[in-house]
């Protein structure tokens, strides 16, 4: 990538040697992208440690509000607020912007806490959304939903919102790739007894090989057909209708 992104956390803009290289590197672009479309006073909606806060150089302020969940401990975290999971604790119209990512398939009462994001914006006031359409459980037991851009597009239409731009992170070949670097750095290297047990092979052998495959996908999905219909991740800028 071609932007410094040191300020980011390793945990959203890993090494080559991660498992969760492509997952994690794919979803930093596009929240770069779509990052200068966010200015003014800025909620950060479910917004854990504030990862990606350093993009945002178009916000006056950053608001974090979470909720909390037995799934997900928030320490060390960078919250403001925390909220009921129902209602929003700010006034109408007190934010020009919101960020959500990763927190929508968390939400068991999307439809009704669409509502609450659309009152905290200012007429005109833009989303930016992003979650997963292809991924593991996690999070449990608070992980409810996998959505299908059509589906999002439905429900933030049917709650005030007028979609600017849809987008994908991630295509089909390379879907495929990151869920099996997941299972194999956590599932298949651990249950051979040379890779599970020994200290040195846990810390040594186990990135080398991740880091290998990665490297050789990087270099072969520049020539392979690409298509979208499977993929990573949902990226969904939108505006609120102005009454």
């Amino acid at each position: 990538m071609s932007k410094d992104f040191s300020a980011i956390a390793k945990a959203f803009n890993p090494p080559l040697r991660s498992p969760y290289y492509f997952i994690r590197t794919e979803l930093l672009k596009k929240v770069n992208q779509y990052s200068k479309e966010l200015s003014g006073n800025l909620l950060d909606f479910g917004c854990g440690a504030k990862p990606y806060k350093s993009l945002f150089t178009n916000a006056t302020t950053y608001t974090g509000v979470d909720f909390e969940n037995v799934g997900h401990p928030h320490l060390n975290e960078q919250i403001d607020v925390f909220y009921d999971g129902k209602k929003l604790p700010f006034e109408n119209g007190k934010f020009d912007a919101v960020f959500a990512s990763e927190v929508f398939e968390h939400i068991f009462n999307l439809e009704e806490m669409l509502p609450e994001l659309n009152r905290v914006l200012k007429p005109n006031g833009k989303i930016l959304i992003t979650c997963p359409f292809v991924w593991n459980e996690h999070e449990v037991p608070h992980d409810y939903a996998r959505y299908t851009q059509f589906a999002l597009k439905h429900l933030l239409e049917n709650n005030g919102f007028e979609i600017i731009t849809i987008d994908k992170s991630g295509d089909f070949y390379m879907t495929l790739h990151q869920l099996k670097m997941v299972y194999l750095s956590n599932e298949l290297l651990p249950a051979i007894p040379i890779f599970g047990k020994l200290k040195f092979s846990i810390t040594n052998i186990r990135p080398i090989i991740i880091v290998i495959r990665n490297a050789w996908f990087k270099m072969i999905h520049t020539i392979m057909p690409k298509r979208y219909d499977l993929y990573l991740n949902n990226i969904i800028l939108a505006k609120k209708v102005a009454k």
